[in-house]
């Protein structure tokens, strides 16, 4: 979550338009032990930021507790428009804006959208945003290949912004606490989770095979959704007690 300790001018001027504009969670990770995975996916330019700050915005228990009846055009609906599209514009909008203030101060800032694909064989954007939270420390990469955090589980939409700025690193990378749980494999309408705990030197494919996803979605209405690995994990459920 946002801590508010810093004493440093940026990193104070960042973390309060952060906090103005509603967010839940602020980090900057320290990128060099990822650099070869970053340059691999999005290449040089990309890799060369030495920073990324990582920024989160929860999305609503109400509109997630509704997705067992995705197949309700309603609630698939909703959840796309209020769960997916308006908080990943909220985001891109806060990381077009402070990426604005961090060029006023003299340094180079790159934000990365949050939902657009860079690599259509391998379905990825050209960073992945779950990366930069797990090194900014906001939680761990789970067997859904979803980010983790230990309060809200994975009901979290990121957003990342590349930066030379010396901004105060807030975190390192927590472990994992899965543990024996697999309820995001087997809820899996696809089987597209194989299991395998994350692991830095896998390959994704070792763990998700992104494809199943894609084609399920596809094969359904123009409307369909899924996310029942968002839903089903409990480290979401916990906060709310069931």
């Amino acid at each position: 979550m946002i801590e508010t300790n810093s004493t440093l001018p940026l990193d104070n001027k960042i973390r309060e338009r952060v906090l103005d504009e509603g967010a839940d969670f602020y980090g900057v990770a320290d990128l060099a032990e990822a650099r070869d995975f970053i340059q691999d996916q999005g290449g040089e330019e990309v890799a060369s930021y030495p920073r990324a700050i990582s920024i989160g915005i929860r999305i609503m228990d109400s509109i997630v507790d509704q997705l067992p009846h995705r197949h309700e055009k309603g609630v698939a609906v909703n959840y796309h428009h209020h769960g997916y599209d308006i908080i990943n514009r909220r985001l891109d909008l806060l990381a077009s804006s402070l990426s604005s203030l961090i060029q006023s101060e003299g340094y180079s800032a790159l934000p990365l959208p949050a939902s657009e694909r860079y690599d259509d064989e391998r379905i990825c954007a050209v960073m992945s945003h779950k990366l930069a939270a797990h090194l900014a420390g906001h939680g761990w990469i789970g067997k859904s290949c979803l980010l983790i955090t230990p309060k809200f589980g994975p009901r979290v939409r990121w957003i990342t912004i590349l930066t030379d700025a010396p901004l105060e690193i807030t975190g390192s990378p927590r472990d994992e606490h899965c543990g024996e749980c697999t309820d995001c494999v087997d809820i899996c309408p696809v089987s597209a989770f194989t299991g395998v705990p994350f692991s830095e030197e896998d390959p994704r494919e070792v763990r998700y095979d992104a494809a199943k996803c894609e084609q399920y979605l596809n094969s359904g209405e123009e409307w369909s959704v899924c996310g029942m690995c968002v839903y089903i994990c409990p480290h979401g459920l916990r906060e709310k007690g069931k």
